[in-house]
């Protein structure tokens, strides 16, 4: 069944405060949704839709529809009350015209039309309305319907009331972002739908419908889950690691005021997710809910140890890290009052969210591991094991990372090291795989700005290896040795001894897994490195293709054929497909892939380092089935595959 929505409440024009106008927003739109590209351009996406949720949060909708068209312009449909339209007695205009055209004005400024809301810094829908070539409003209510045009925010006309609604309130919006504001027009249906399926989770029993009319064949997509954070916990737990325990841990209590809701459970990995939320905005740098649910997790898992005698003799309580390894959580909690700190609302900064999170997480695991004893061990036994790999990481992190090795004072003797007196910035670390690659490489190189660093078969798992494990083989000591940095925990970006760290391995299925193995240790171990722009993949040519004296080098299939057909077509024409950076002249290595003038390098970024994580867990985590079945649903997308 559909979310139950509450008696409805008095919404007039009484309860629309104004604060102040509209006309700076076109003038410096960054001011108020970030950016006039990709995110800004999705920011009037969500401030839409969040009004609509807010309507659900306030138990008075229960459908929100959305649907993008091929012109660019979106539209969003909820059945809540419809703004209010009757005369607002500061302006003298209708109240949602006043809503439409004036920044800060809005239901949730005061007043009880609203007890908690999220929204884009409170801007409201106005800033929407400011930054769209055309916009058009229409509000189902009382049994009429309304409705008011906008050109860059100036209303064409009154809001004139057009007809009978067939019953049922709401509001529907349709907006077309300006392209004069934007560089960036064109929805992106990951981001949408992302956005969506996340609100979604969050808001439990909320039917949101996602209709994409921008293709041949329109595309629909549907979110319900009526199991809310457990449900959401589900999802993040897909394609990673074993679950440890069936029941999922979850707590929904309203706590001084504070609507409190949790769900967790652990996995067998070594990974952590932790997705705090406050009035649906995810804060993303946490804050004090998440502060408050870390230590009643860490002081319940230790208490519930100690009374059952589940930790050995001696041994030290588990500290807040070790109960954190393997965990999934999720944290949500609506505040009538939230104090988000920084532009990007990333931190909840309300004392008493602390409090409230605390109070009614501790109370109820207490509860949940009393009356699920076998689920209560497995999360000690989790704890206690990684407290057991944490003491075993810091003896194999003092013994490599011993005083010196980082300042350089002992590097590993295959590094083919570029000149002590380079910049940083101008030094570069290639890391290729075998001697083979390695010695055509440091007779490549630059030997003033680059250096070389042979790796020896396999690198390790990040995905299924702890720390410990990690810094027991000797290429990872090596690696770590030469970077500088210190890793995990103790990593140090400022220690960094080269601007650029180059993954070079060759073009064939063994160097792609080798590749894949390093881009998982950088993230898991030197995030820092990826965050800051340092690590890059070179992009060794596939073909060198010769007709006569004549010769050029082709990067994949499609260079490999026009090169061919603009040297006459295939006869008499030379080609060798290079498997190996072994394979390649000293020569042809430099002026390939080394040389700065003319090689052609990516850089590495994360962009949604949760959804890179996910992914990370499904490609390289030890679940196989997850895996058999996204090789299963992409298989048709791939590109380049070398048979």
């Amino acid at each position: 069944m559909p979310p139950k929505k509450t008696q409805k409440s008095d919404y007039t024009a009484k309860d629309i405060q104004v604060l102040e106008g509209l006309d700076p927003v076109r003038k410096r739109p960054g001011m108020y949704i970030g950016s006039t590209e990709s995110r800004g351009l999705h920011h009037l996406l969500w401030e839409v839709f969040d009004n609509a949720i807010d309507e659900v949060m306030a138990g008075q909708a229960n459908r929100i529809e959305v649907r993008l068209f091929k012109d660019g312009s979106a539209l969003v449909r909820d059945d809540g009350r419809g703004i209010p339209v009757d005369i607002h007695k500061q302006t003298k205009k209708s109240a949602l015209e006043t809503v439409m055209t004036t920044l800060h004005a809005g239901g949730k400024f005061g007043g009880e039309a609203y007890k908690v809301s999220g929204g884009l810094h409170g801007v409201g829908v106005s800033v929407v309305n400011a930054l769209s070539k055309y916009l058009k409003v229409e509000v189902s209510k009382d049994g009429d319907i309304y409705v008011q045009e906008y050109v860059r925010g100036v209303p064409k006309a009154k809001v004139k009331k057009v007809g009978k609604s067939n019953g049922q309130d709401g509001t529907k919006i349709v907006f077309l972002p300006d392209p004069e504001v934007f560089s960036v027009t064109e929805f992106d249906r990951k981001q949408v739908v992302d956005r969506f399926r996340q609100r979604a989770y969050l808001t439990k029993g909320v039917a949101v419908t996602l209709i994409d009319e921008r293709e041949e064949q329109p595309l629909y997509y549907g979110f319900r889950f009526d199991g809310g954070l457990k449900s959401f916990v589900d999802y993040l737990n897909e394609g990673g690691s074993k679950v440890i325990h069936s029941n999922i841990f979850y707590a929904h209590k309203e706590q001084e005021g504070i609507d409190v809701e949790v769900a967790l459970n652990y996995n067998d990995g070594i990974e952590t997710a932790e997705l705090s939320f406050a009035n649906g905005i995810n804060t993303i740098d946490g804050g004090m809910h998440l502060t408050g649910f870390r230590a009643s997790l860490t002081k319940t898992i230790n208490d519930y140890a100690r009374g059952n005698n589940l930790l050995k003799k001696g041994q030290d309580n588990v500290t807040g890290d070790d109960v954190r390894e393997g965990l999934t959580a999720v944290v949500a909690i609506k505040l009538r009052e939230p104090q988000f700190e920084g532009q990007t609302k990333g931190r909840l900064g309300n004392a008493e969210a602390r409090t409230a999170v605390e109070s009614v997480t501790s109370t109820a695991l207490k509860d949940f591991m009393e009356l699920n004893p076998n689920d209560a061990k497995a999360m000690v036994a989790k704890a206690s094991l990684a407290a057991q790999a944490r003491l075993a990481a810091k003896a194999a992190k003092d013994t490599v990372l011993r005083k010196g090795i980082l300042d350089g004072l002992t590097l590993p003797g295959k590094l083919a090291d570029c000149l002590p007196s380079t910049p940083v910035e101008e030094a570069e670390l290639f890391l290729v795989e075998g001697d083979s690659a390695g010695g055509s490489s440091k007779s490549a190189r630059d030997r003033r700005t680059q250096a070389i660093l042979p790796l020896r078969g396999k690198v390790l798992n990040a995905e299924k290896h702890r720390i410990d494990k990690i810094l027991a083989n000797k290429e990872m000591i090596s690696l770590v040795m030469a970077l500088g940095t210190a890793i995990a925990d103790e990593f140090d970006i400022k220690k960094l001894r080269y601007g650029k760290v180059v993954i070079n391995t060759d073009a064939d299925v063994d160097g792609a897994h080798i590749r894949t193995l390093l881009l998982t240790l950088f993230f898991r171990y030197f995030p820092g490195i990826i965050e800051n722009g340092h690590l890059h993949i070179a992009q060794p040519p596939l073909y060198r293709i010769s007709k006569g004296k004549s010769f050029e080098y082709a990067f994949d299939e499609a260079a490999k054929d026009k090169i061919i057909a603009k040297m006459g077509g295939p006869t008499g024409t030379s080609i060798q497909r290079y498997k190996g950076l072994g394979e390649m002249n000293p020569d042809q290595l430099w002026e390939t892939t080394m040389d700065p003038a003319r090689r052609n390098m990516k850089v590495v970024t994360v962009g949604d380092a949760k959804e890179a994580d996910r992914i990370f867990d499904i490609l390289m985590g030890g679940e196989v089935a997850p895996r058999k079945h996204f090789i299963q649903v992409h298989a048709d997308s791939v590109k380049n595959l070398d048979v």
